[in-house]
């Protein structure tokens, strides 16, 4: 599984699918993977302004599926241990795109970085 299409199929009847997000793009050399998420009421929290967790579903499934294409030879899975988030402003509408680069890739663990940005503003 590499194309984004198969992990558009792969996501959509989970929390993926139900966010809205759309892979972009996943590559092994670079390891990178790109996707973006329409902003929409059912991802705001109360106060009109894209909800920290829809921000994290976003990155996470970014991340995690440039960590499924850079799986080792026989491994079977991942999990996520670690996530942790910088927020810089609020947004309140238009599509948030993230770009996802791994920082390590071993034999048991993996780093990625994941980097979201609003399309229209930057």
């Amino acid at each position: 599984m590499r194309r984004p299409d198969d992990f558009n199929a792969f996501g959509a009847d989970y929390l993926p699918g139900a966010a809205g997000i759309v892979v972009r793009a996943v590559t092994r050399s670079p390891a990178r993977a790109e996707a973006a998420m329409q902003v929409h009421r059912g991802l705001m929290a109360p106060n009109d302004c894209l909800h920290g967790g829809a921000v994290m579903v976003l990155a996470d499934t970014t991340a995690g599926y440039g960590a499924i294409a850079c799986l080792p030879e026989g491994a079977s899975g991942f999990l996520t241990q670690t996530m942790s988030a910088s927020h810089l402003s609020a947004v309140r509408g238009g599509t948030v795109r993230c770009v996802a680069v791994a920082r390590h890739l071993g034999r048991t663990t993996q780093v990625w970085d994941a980097e979201l940005v609003h399309e229209d503003s930057g």
